[in-house]
């Protein structure tokens, strides 16, 4: 399972590429928000966080509400980098929006996914990766694990050949707010994660690895010094 880091922040991309572990990027309206920016300087931003993953898949969310807003929104997105993806929410102006945009040869990321249902429209409509919601189904005391589960079985299921412009879907597992999100993302097979930088250093400390660098830094320490 690849990881991409959910965040605006061009500090903790730089951090989780030098980890080595880095796959992609997914921000949203939110995630920018929080980054201080402001409106005149979110395309100049995306345009940095693409560079800086060289490559690898970025996704930028439209903030409209209709089919021509999202489109055109998509089209002026994609054309800032040729690694960014367009983020859509799955509503019925979404399918439609991301429909076009894949017949264009536009990668389309459907977010807000919460049922397998949503996830075949989405992958019907076009939609290169869809991000089926973990942490938001468990604060309404939904099991988000179950739901994911559903969707990969529903999409792995399928073939999805000419349907969007690589001819695959991937699914993301979002809304990840813990170590163990994470690992029942992999287990399910789920391709992707994408994690905050905070729920990524989760995964990566343990308090018995931190018990035996200090351990190793002791005793070299005394072997240094006799």
């Amino acid at each position: 399972m690849k990881f991409f880091i959910d965040t605006a922040n061009l500090e903790e991309i730089t951090e989780a590429k030098i980890w080595g572990c880095l796959a992609g990027v997914t921000t949203n309206p939110s995630l920018y928000a929080k980054t201080g920016g402001v409106l005149s300087d979110f395309e100049s931003h995306m345009q940095k966080i693409a560079e800086l993953c060289e490559g690898l898949p970025v996704s930028a969310e439209t903030t409209a509400t209709t089919i021509d807003g999202m489109v055109a929104d998509g089209r002026r997105l994609a054309a800032l980098a040729p690694n960014i993806v367009v983020k859509l929410p799955v509503c019925e102006a979404g399918l439609a929006a991301c429909r076009i945009l894949a017949d264009e040869g536009i990668r389309v990321n459907m977010t807000l996914v919460f049922s397998a249902t949503q996830a075949l429209l989405a992958a019907n409509a076009g939609a290169r990766y869809i991000s089926p919601f973990l942490g938001r189904c468990d604060d309404i005391a939904l099991d988000g694990t179950s739901q994911l589960a559903d969707v990969i079985t529903c999409i792995k299921n399928c073939d999805w050949p000419d349907r969007n412009p690589d001819g695959e879907v991937e699914i993301i597992a979002a809304s990840v707010r813990t170590a163990n999100h994470v690992v029942q993302a992999a287990l399910l097979g789920a391709d992707i994660a994408t994690v905050p930088m905070k729920v990524l250093k989760k995964c990566l400390h343990h308090p018995l690895t931190d018990a035996g660098i200090a351990a190793f830094e002791a005793d070299w320490e005394r072997v240094a010094n006799a």
